[in-house]
């Protein structure tokens, strides 16, 4: 008699129901969340600047701001994609408060330095340069460093790009696809197998 295997079934059911659920928490949860968060985003380059957060804040992404950097304690350089490097200053602010970071401007020279001594930079707010492997940005808790981009560049650089929400993700559509396609393929992998089992018992 040819009888279901009972456990496996259970297992690739209880796993395909998983992923289902995982796609409709991508379209229901956050795709809405993201969508809102690019409209935020959209229109933050156009509100009044508010002072260089001291804690990240991804809802001020894009946003005018200033600070003052009374002293520089380090300049580094990191890749800015077609603009080639960007220039990152790390200074210390009034107040004595936690470092920030300024962004003074790209070059496309990868040796190019500049004699920066800081003051008063007004830019709009984005996220530090993350070494952060991406595997391990699944994991992280802690929100992604604040940058302040200057809207002025320092003597020498080229400006910084302007703000493009455009260039921010929204993959989360494409999430919720995947793991449906994915439930697809494992409950049609596992027909086939049962398939060809029943098939070779009496």
């Amino acid at each position: 008699m040819r009888r279901l295997p009972i456990i496996p079934t259970i297992i690739v059911a209880l796993a395909v129901a998983t992923m289902i659920g995982l796609g409709l928490w991508q379209l229901r949860v956050r795709l809405p969340q993201k969508e809102a968060q690019l409209a935020q985003l959209a229109a933050n380059p156009s509100r009044a600047a508010v002072p260089f957060p001291t804690e990240p804040d991804d809802s001020l992404l894009f946003r005018p701001s200033v600070a003052q950097c009374d002293k520089v304690t380090g300049i580094t350089r990191a890749g800015a994609g077609n603009a080639g490097y960007r220039l990152i200053a790390t200074c210390i602010t009034r107040g004595g408060g936690a470092p920030i970071k300024v962004q003074l401007g790209t070059t496309r020279d990868p040796t190019r330095m500049v004699d920066w001594r800081g003051g008063t930079v007004r830019g709009w707010i984005s996220h530090a340069p993350d070494q952060t492997p991406l595997i391990a940005t699944l994991f992280r808790r802690r929100s992604q460093e604040m940058l302040l981009v200057a809207a002025a560049p320092a003597e020498g650089l080229a400006a910084n790009s302007r703000p493009d929400v455009g260039l921010v993700p929204n993959n989360h559509l494409a999430y919720a696809g995947q793991w449906f396609f994915f439930a697809g393929i494992a409950a049609l992998i596992y027909l086939i197998a049962l398939r060809r089992r029943l098939a070779t018992r009496p």
